[in-house]
């Protein structure tokens, strides 16, 4: 008996470390991100830069032709539309076709975004200044590329958008446009005024062309390219610049089921590149790279609609086994996190419609928990988001 209570007593030290550390680390970039303010940047720009815009579209027979009709509307001068086609139907080809645009047709045994980002531009001849990427269910704000033009003149080598939520008609779609915000309030504003670089998306984003076309090369990830990219760019010093005002809208799941495959691919690349990395982020510590040493850091946090339920059952535990010290510690670090969420979601998310949403959390939570069993290869093949025509944001 004696043995299994040392066990118990190293097992919530250990967690302790971890998660205080989870909690206090979060809950500073949240007070931060409540006085964030986007630094002035110069009106007018001598040398426009030349923008492609890069649209990776697999099976998105659905929204394709609206997003890019909506990128067409921009009124920036001097960029090219460049649609990666991947196993599109032969009739929405043939619109893509007929309009302003680059289309590059794709067709691999395995489909990813890093392949196809990387397959057209090998076969592109122009020269460009600045890289821009979308998903194919994205639209952006008219001024966007604008925004992501004047701060590339201005010495930022990587730039991510500030993706919001186009739809948040269903409960879901609310919780994950909720989810969006919290990331954007704690790991781009709270985290851009402590000097800690921005988190990349995989979309919304802005880069030095010849640097990603360089970087991009040595990537083939499945899933979640996106983190491996921002590592090789923290790596080389480049820190990636958070740009709220430059607005992308993004589509939400709707559905549980594309709710649980979407978070499966999320979660499976996050311990895939924490295994992959964590060496070496404690190598780039030595060199004096924090940066580079948090990112890799913040992959080993819990995701966090399960962490509620750890510190419930870590709290109940302490209290079975009646040690008043971890009680408080448990019962505290679970107000913190409250906390944490209450001042990181938007102002205009407080309606009744939040309070509704709130009614969906335990079905997401069984997701959620279903995931620990069915990671296994998760990150060895391309899970395929699927999008819905909305016009409308809502």
């Amino acid at each position: 008996m004696e043995i299994l209570i040392h066990i118990y007593q190293i097992t919530q030290f250990l967690l302790l470390i971890w998660l205080g550390y989870y909690i206090v680390y979060v809950t500073v970039l949240a007070v931060a991100g409540l006085f964030f303010k986007q630094k002035r940047t110069i009106e007018l720009i001598s040398n426009i830069p030349k923008i492609a815009l890069f649209i990776p579209a697999y099976k998105e027979n659905e929204v394709i032709l609206h997003t890019v009709e909506e990128v067409l509307k921009h009124d920036y001068d001097k960029f090219d539309v460049v649609v990666i086609a991947d196993s599109l139907d032969i009739k929405i080809l043939e619109k893509l076709k007929r309009l302003n645009i680059i289309l590059i047709e794709v067709s691999f045994n395995k489909s990813t975004k890093a392949k196809a980002l990387n397959f057209a531009m090998d076969k592109l001849n122009e020269e460009y200044d600045l890289a821009v990427i979308l998903d194919a269910d994205n639209v952006m704000n008219n001024n966007a590329l604008e925004l992501f033009a004047i701060n590339y003149a201005e010495g930022y080598k990587a730039i991510q958008g500030h993706r919001t939520a186009k739809n948040k008609s269903t409960n879901f779609a609310l919780l994950d446009a909720i989810s969006e915000e919290i990331n954007n309030h704690i790991y781009c504003k709270g985290a851009q005024m402590l000097g800690i670089t921005s988190r990349l998306v995989g979309s919304g984003m802005a880069f030095d062309y010849v640097l990603f076309k360089k970087l991009m090369k040595g990537i083939d990830a499945v899933g979640g390219f996106d983190k491996e990219l921002k590592l090789k760019l923290i790596e080389l010093g480049h820190p990636i610049y958070y740009l709220n005002e430059a607005v992308i809208y993004d589509e939400k799941v709707s559905q549980s089921k594309v709710f649980l495959n979407q978070r499966k691919r999320w979660v499976s690349s996050q311990f895939y590149y924490l295994k992959k990395f964590t060496l070496r982020s404690i190598t780039q510590l030595f060199k004096g790279n924090f940066n580079y040493f948090i990112i890799v850091a913040q992959l080993s946090f819990p995701p966090r609609l399960l962490l509620p339920i750890i510190l419930l059952v870590l709290f109940i535990l302490s209290n079975i086994f009646d040690n008043q010290f971890y009680t408080l510690i448990w019962g505290g670090i679970f107000s913190l996190n409250v906390l944490v969420h209450f001042i990181s979601i938007p102002r205009e998310f407080w309606n009744k419609n939040l309070i509704k949403a709130f009614f969906s959390l335990p079905k997401a939570l069984i997701i959620m928990l279903s995931l620990a069993f069915k990671l296994k290869k998760a990150n060895d093949e391309f899970i395929h988001t699927p999008h819905s025509f909305i016009k409308n944001k809502d």
